[in-house]
């Protein structure tokens, strides 16, 4: 069974680092395309990284990019998003997202960034 579930998720003062994980069952992370997707209260959910086959080929959504960072343990089959200078306005639920079939989306995690 295809499953992805996240941790790491948080409250980090303004400034502050979280690094997330996404532990995937069911399959092998470095065959598909993985993604971090987050939603805040009252807000669509938007797409935030993505980890492509090639790992190198990362990409990031420009209200991110420069401070957050997506990384891949093969080892471990799992999916990191490492955040770094956290923002009030990056507080919200962060999902991980697997593109497999229909696509498996796990149940996000808490990200608050308060002082």
């Amino acid at each position: 069974q295809v499953q992805v579930v996240e941790s790491g998720g948080g409250l980090v003062q303004p400034g502050g680092s979280l690094r997330l994980s996404c532990a995937a069952s069911g399959f092998t992370v470095s065959n598909y395309v993985m993604r971090w997707y987050r939603q805040a209260t009252g807000k669509e959910r938007e797409w935030v990284a993505t980890m492509p086959f090639i790992s190198s080929k990362s990409s990031y959504a420009d209200s991110v990019k420069g401070r957050f960072t997506i990384s891949r343990d093969n080892a471990k089959n799992t999916v990191y998003l490492q955040m770094n200078s956290l923002k009030p306005d990056d507080a919200a639920v962060y999902f991980c997202y697997a593109l497999i079939g229909a696509g498996s989306w796990g149940q996000g995690t808490q990200v608050t960034v308060s002082s």
